[in-house]
């Protein structure tokens, strides 16, 4: 049986997420029959290095969140190593980070985004560059980390009494009313669609994961053409970024209006979806009749470095 180093931790904002994402990892990979090791790369790159080269592991599950995790930079390293990872490969990584770069990728593939500026802190903070009410985010960060909407009739300006240590360029996109969605895909299918219902506000880092906080309805009530283009739309933007492995992209359906597909618009691709209890993949796998140590041991198995 194949030895698997489960990688975990990090020091992105998203930290606490992949620690829980990583131990439930391994609990089922050892549950599945692997040999399995933990790996915190909350340490500098030199240590994680020898930690892999010692441990010499067969495959490296990747359970890492947000910069240096899933943008590129753990993949290269990977690569480098010659050790075969989970999830997504180096481009796909880093293009999915880049909420701007994969826009572009997801225009050109004929997906409906929201209209969306890439911005300084400064810019929006001297007047709205959207009409409001818009969402203002980092332009590389997970989780719903740092996601913020400007209302409407509100006279506060953006980032006022906000705690933002994500840097001074950010992403202004046109707000989505409606519903909230997600779909997960695995290698060449989509898998389904979850409504997201959070009890208060909208589905930000504190109602992700925090238990209670957010109904998840799967298979979602919609209807069937709709149900049928998150589907799609959610394959579709795993191979414009060129992703394996797992990912998930995440919609808002506007039943305000006319409703119908063309009003769903895709906001993002993870290519490193969550694994804790209250993570969507893992729930759309067991709708679909496949238990949790099936899933990590599926990612197992198809995991792979660069070509």
């Amino acid at each position: 049986m194949k030895r698997v180093t489960v990688l975990m931790g990090g020091l992105s904002a998203e930290r606490e997420v992949s620690l829980a994402s990583g131990a439930n990892c391994a609990a089922a990979l050892k549950e599945a029959g692997y040999t399995v090791e933990t790996l915190d790369a909350g340490v500098e790159l030199g240590a994680v290095i020898a930690q892999l080269k010692a441990q010499r592991p067969d495959v490296v599950f990747n359970a890492l969140h947000g910069r240096f995790g899933e943008d590129g930079n753990i993949q290269g390293v990977l690569n480098l190593l010659k050790i075969p990872y989970t999830h997504s490969g180096l481009m796909a990584s880093a293009l999915a980070m880049d909420k701007t770069m994969a826009k572009r990728l997801f225009v050109a593939a004929g997906l409906r985004v929201p209209e969306g500026k890439l911005l300084s802190r400064a810019e929006v903070v001297a007047g709205d560059p959207l009409p409001r009410p818009y969402v203002v985010k980092p332009y590389n960060e997970g989780s719903s980390v740092g996601v913020t909407i400007i209302k409407a009739g509100d006279n506060a300006k953006p980032f006022a009494g906000i705690d933002w240590p994500f840097g001074d360029v950010v992403l202004a996109e046109r707000f989505i009313p409606g519903r909230e969605l997600t779909c997960g895909v695995m290698g060449d299918k989509a898998m389904a669609v979850t409504e997201l219902r959070p009890k208060s506000g909208f589905y930000d880092y504190a109602n992700k994961y925090t238990g209670g906080m957010t109904e998840h309805l799967v298979p979602a009530p919609l209807p069937a053409d709709v149900y049928a283009e998150c589907l799609r739309m959610a394959l579709a933007a795993h191979q414009a970024l060129g992703c394996r492995g797992v990912s998930r992209s995440d919609f808002r359906y506007d039943d305000t209006g006319r409703g119908g597909i063309g009003e769903i618009y895709l906001l993002e691709t993870n290519t490193q979806p969550g694994m804790t209890e209250l993570s969507l993949v893992p729930e759309q796998a067991k709708y679909l009749g496949m238990s949790y140590p099936e899933l990590v041991s599926w990612m197992v198995e198809h995991a792979q470095c660069d070509a």
